[in-house]
Parts: structure tokens; sequence; C-alpha cells
């Protein structure tokens, strides 16, 4: 039986197009993926994403065992609220999930996970806690939004109080703080998955469909997974399942930057990334903008001449470039021009540097 947010029943009254994600029916656009993509990049939208996973952490050894556990290194944060993204490894150091981690204090942090990996996940990370002194606690009593487009915080904002509406148009980028909000208690961040600026919001389940509804009146149109996914796919932004996984490593899913080797520590799967770097990485993901006709998709072979082969991992049309584009995972030798196998014909595409799209504004010469 498939799982429902607790918008269920308003994305199905707003005639939402509905559809299995993870175990999950969720809207995968409302009448135009298009213009729910286009409302984003130019003014403002939402989307519920009460499917994803928020995990609390509190214990005397809370910062130790985040520390052993994340890729990156949560000894970074140091002010309350400030987030870091990073890769939860195996030992091989495979990606079993990339997640947001919000600092509170030493012995309190906020870990926000995948839907479709949310019950792996914690059962990786029980499992691992069993040696350290702290507590896991899954938040199924909280609802989350996401809030994004140049004209979001602004909208979003118009609907607080004065003194909150200040506090929330305060927050620097990649930084939460709590608030008052419904009656009730909530945690604002300003953070995303679409290349613009705006917040996530978590708050009780109970009150999240009086949220939408404020951010609806207030001219936030909603949006789906759809725009979601092109949106993402212009920032440049990884979907796990699709540009890493368990067979992949941070370093061949252009995530070398999250990774913290110094000072010393041992996290999960460091050895292995290690041995990776001394043997030099084979493989690099990279972006693709198709030069010929035709639409790339996911699962595609990309020819990188006497390189190899690779293949692309995420693709679709991008509304902002009008063109097509993709995420690949090829070869580290491969040149600047590569072919991509789209429906049995090989088409040229020109190997770029993602991101494609941030803020609106095109970041590759078309």
């Amino acid at each position: 039986m498939a799982l429902h947010t607790p918008l269920y029943d308003r994305h199905r009254e707003l005639g939402a197009r509905l559809v299995d994600f993870g175990g999950w029916d969720m809207p995968l656009h409302y009448g135009s993926q298009i213009e729910e993509h286009h409302a984003v990049r130019r003014d403002a939208g939402m989307f519920d994403v009460s499917h994803m996973r928020v995990v609390d952490l509190d214990g005397p050894q809370a910062s130790e065992f985040l520390r052993r556990l994340l890729a990156n290194d949560v000894a970074r944060l140091t002010t309350a609220g400030k987030a870091l993204y990073s890769c939860m490894l195996n030992e091989a150091a495979g990606v079993i999930d990339d997640l947001i981690v919000y600092y509170g204090d030493r012995t309190h942090f906020r870990l926000v996970v995948n839907a479709g990996t949310a019950d792996k996940d914690l059962a990786w990370i029980g499992r691992q806690a069993a040696a350290f002194d702290v507590a896991v606690a899954p938040r199924r009593d909280l609802a989350m939004l996401a809030v994004q487009g140049p004209n979001a915080r602004a909208k979003a904002a118009g609907l607080l109080p004065a003194g909150a509406r200040a506090q929330v148009l305060r927050l620097g980028t990649f930084v939460a703080a709590p608030l008052e909000m419904l009656g009730g208690s909530a945690f604002v961040a300003r953070t995303g998955y679409t290349g613009e600026d705006g917040f996530e919001i978590m708050l009780a389940a109970e009150h999240v469909v009086s949220l939408w509804n404020q951010l609806l009146a207030a001219g936030v149109r909603p949006c789906g997974l759809g725009a979601r996914d092109t949106l993402r796919l212009e920032a440049g932004m990884n979907l796990y399942g699709n540009d890493m996984d368990e067979s992949t490593s941070p370093l061949e899913s252009g995530l070398g930057w999250t990774l913290v080797f110094d000072p010393p520590r041992e996290f999960i799967g460091r050895e292995a990334l290690l041995a990776q770097t001394a043997a030099g990485v084979p493989r690099k993901l990279v972006g693709l903008l198709l030069e010929d006709k035709g639409v790339l998709r996911s699962h595609q072979t990309v020819y990188a001449g006497s390189a190899g082969e690779g293949q692309t991992t995420s693709g679709s049309y991008s509304p902002t470039l009008e063109r097509s584009i993709a995420l690949a995972r090829i070869p580290a030798a491969s040149p600047e021009h590569v072919e991509v196998d789209v429906r049995g014909k090989r088409l040229r595409a020109r190997v770029v540097r993602l991101p494609f799209v941030r803020h609106g504004r095109p970041l590759v010469a078309l």
C-alpha cells in the first residue's frame, strides 16, 4: 500500500498527477511541469518533501559518532543552525546516502535523509550508533516543505510576525533556525535542491496543510517531482539512485569536495577512498550538453573515443537552456567532445563544467 504525506488530499484537490516515488504517492506535476520549473527559476514555487526523513541525534557522543559516520566533518560546525552536506559511506566507500546535517550543539544534531533510502539509512545508523552514547530519533511527526525561487524567501517570510520575519530573512546560506509558526515550533533552513534561493521548512505534520494554503494564497506555485528533477539537474545536483549509489564512491560522483581527510579521523570508507586515490580514480561525473537534436535520458551509452565508454546517469530537456542536458559517468581521460547513443544514433555532446544553471542564470556556453 502506498504511503501518503499529510498533503496527499490537497494534492488531489489541486489536480496533481500522482506517481509512485519510493513507495509514496507524490505529485509529478499539477498540469505543466515546464511552467512549474519556470515559476521556481523566475518567482517562487513550493514542493511537498514530507516523504523525506528527519532524524534527531542526541547524546554526549553525538559529535564523535557523526565524525565516524560521515565523510564530511561535523567538527567544522560550531554555530547553532549551521548545516553541512555529506555522504554516508559503507566500508568500500560506496554511497549509502547523501544527506544534510544541522548543528544544534555538540550533543544535538538533526539529519535529513532521502525518502527512498530512509529505512536502510536508519538501520545502518542504528548499527553504527550502538558503540556510542547517542540516541537516534526518527521524527515521523514532522512534515517538510521546500519553498524555492528568487522571491521565495520574501513570500514565505511575509506570512510570519515581524520579529520572526526579520529573523528568517537574516539567515545565511546553509543555516537554519527554530521559530514559532502556526501555533507551534518550526525549523526553517536556508537550503534547497533547485539551484535557487529559498527555505526548507520542517514543522508538525498537523500544521503543514495550513502553511501550504497560506503559501498558495501568497502566490507560491505548487510544483511536483518533474520540475524538482529538471531544476536539480540544471543545478548539477546528484540524485541518489541515479547519479550515485553503493556501487560508486564520492570521488566518482563529483563529490570529492565533501570529503575531509585532515585532521585525521577514522570515518567509514576512509581507507577505501585513500586506496582509490592512490590507484587513480578511473571515472568521473560530468555534465553533458547535447549539440545535436535529441533528448538525453539516463542509462545511455557515452562514447569517449580512445578513453573508452561511459553512461549517462540523469538526463532531460532543460527548460532554462532550451537544450538537452545530462550527468554522465565517463572515463577520467575522456575528451571534451563525446557521442551519446540516443535510440541507436550517435549524437554529439560536449562535456561542460557543472552547474548548468545557478540562480536562474545559464553558466554554460550554448
